[in-house]
């Protein structure tokens, strides 16, 4: 998205228009957002029904309506998909992520506490919510409310954790 406002603003800045770009201009970004998010909706759907999850999600409502970036990762922590949306939330694409653990977004001032909290809910197979101090690619930070849930399959086995994620002030 960040890529695309600034390709708008050097054709924009070429033309030395003074006014506001058109609605069309407005709506394709809007649209493509949208587009990105179904599409993340489907590999997430996939990614349920092939590890026969027994979470039932609200994708559409949590991703599309909320604008929550979706993390899931594998039972040990290792991350195997995050929407697309993730990058406007902290400059990470998602392939640089894919395969790295959450960690890769803590840093110095990262709270102990609530990283303990954390773990102990991740060790224990717990749902938790917490508000924790991220830092983006670029290095600045950020406070992140995270809403994660361990996800079993049918036999009863955890195979993945899911978290909801955004920034909040």
């Amino acid at each position: 998205m960040k890529e695309y406002e600034e390709v708008i603003h050097k054709y924009y800045s070429a033309l030395k228009v003074n006014g506001l770009p058109s609605s069309w201009d407005i709506y394709s970004s809007y649209f493509s957002r949208l587009c990105y998010n179904y599409k993340d909706v489907q590999v997430l759907t996939n990614l349920a029904e092939k590890n026969s999850w027994t979470h039932v999600l609200d994708l559409n409502n949590d991703l599309v309506n909320k604008e929550q970036v979706i993390v899931v990762t594998d039972a040990e922590l290792n991350i195997v998909h995050a929407t697309k949306n993730i990058h406007a939330m902290n400059g990470y694409m998602p392939d640089e992520i894919i395969g790295k653990k959450p960690k890769m977004f803590q840093g110095v001032a990262t709270s102990k506490e609530t990283t303990a909290y954390i773990s102990k809910a991740v060790k224990s197979k717990s749902s938790f919510e917490a508000t924790i101090l991220n830092y983006r690619k670029d290095g600045t930070p950020y406070n992140c409310y995270i809403k994660g849930s361990p996800v079993f399959n049918e036999k009863g086995k955890l195979i993945n954790f899911i978290a909801y994620e955004r920034e909040v002030a």
